[in-house]
């Protein structure tokens, strides 16, 4: 299995997205208004980029990311990088903003990426500013489908999902050919598409093809984030005999919100891969303390599952989080993966 080396026992990372401080957040808005030139620009993201990392390392956590600063709303700024599309009005536009009122798009053609999807941007300036191993996530195959609607150049979604993995395996190859040694693909959830399953890691598979053999694999699977709600049911263990199959070197999953359900079912399923257990509630207001994220990594190993097939995670990312409180949660998940490291004596 090819993990990191020089990781502590029970290593840190986080699932991708940092919180934006207020200020970026003003700026991204004064961009869509065209009011910044590439350099301002380009200041931006390298200011905000800069500030999520080093909010990670001061955490502590093992693996840090570049916080996603260029990305809207998880990954609807992927669709504007895809040929082959075009926009059309939202489901719904009264009303809590939620996940029918996400811009749609329709297919013109067969889709491709001719300049990639942004993802080695990220990690070179996450290069730039970290201290510590970098990770860049892209999203799957199935969940970019989610907000196309098939027209011309595809008889059926499966066909479009084939060829958007095609965008996310080119991608994941540029990255690991910029030198990234950790790459994560998202499909929240499996669960939640037209596809089975089976389909669903069939496909990723597929995007991780000659991947795998030269990096550390991440697979991302939880139940929806957008404002802080699920969008589908959120359970495993229907899922679990297929995520076997999976060519991932470490399965990130949701446990804090749920209360820790389905965690002995997880680490006693006999799964191939480490387990990334969500032990930071990103949806909850609630400020974690590091024995509270002690207690839910004791869990796990309570139920068996050894120390060195176990990291720890948030359960999905702080896109939605305010910053000063992504900092606090932050900063309990690298202390109390810290207090059971000492509990078991490394």
């Amino acid at each position: 299995m090819a993990l990191p080396p020089g990781l502590p026992l029970i290593p840190t990372t986080v699932i991708g997205s940092h919180a934006a401080p207020g200020w970026f957040q003003t700026v991204t808005e004064a961009i869509g208004r065209g009011e910044y030139g590439p350099t301002d620009i380009q200041e931006a993201v390298e200011d905000a980029a800069a500030l999520a990392i080093a909010d990670q390392e001061r955490a502590g956590i093992d693996i840090v990311s570049e916080g996603e600063v260029r990305r809207s709303d998880f990954i609807m700024g992927f669709y504007r990088r895809l040929s082959g599309l075009a926009p059309a009005p939202p489901h719904r536009r009264l009303g809590p903003y939620m996940y029918d009122s996400t811009e749609v798009y329709e297919t013109t053609g067969r889709l491709s990426a001719p300049n990639g999807l942004g993802a080695v941007d990220e990690f070179k300036t996450g290069m730039r500013h970290a201290n510590r191993p970098v990770k860049v996530a892209v999203a799957g195959p199935l969940t970019l489908t989610n907000a196309i609607r098939v027209r011309d150049g595809y008889r059926d979604r499966s066909e479009l999902a084939s060829d958007l993995a095609n965008v996310v395996a080119a991608e994941l190859h540029a990255l690991v050919d910029a030198g990234c040694t950790v790459v994560q693909v998202d499909e929240p959830s499996y669960s939640a598409y037209w596809a089975s399953v089976e389909e669903g890691v069939e496909l990723f598979n597929r995007c991780v093809e000659g991947v795998a053999d030269r990096a550390t694999v991440c697979l991302h699977v939880c139940f929806g984030n957008l404002r802080g709600r699920p969008q589908s049911p959120r359970s495993y263990a229907s899922i679990l005999p297929a995520l076997k199959d999976a060519r991932a070197d470490v399965l990130f999953l949701e446990f804090a919100n749920r209360e820790l359900a389905e965690a002995q079912l997880v680490a006693r399923a006999d799964l191939p891969q480490v387990i990334g257990a969500g032990v930071i509630d990103v949806k909850s207001f609630y400020r974690e303390r590091p024995e509270d994220v002690a207690r839910r990594l004791r869990t796990f190993l309570d139920a068996g599952l050894p120390p060195e097939r176990l990291w720890a995670v948030p359960d999905c990312g702080f896109w939605e989080t305010p910053r000063w409180l992504c900092q606090a949660k932050l900063g309990a998940l690298g202390s109390g993966a810290a207090l059971v490291r000492k509990s078991l004596g490394a």
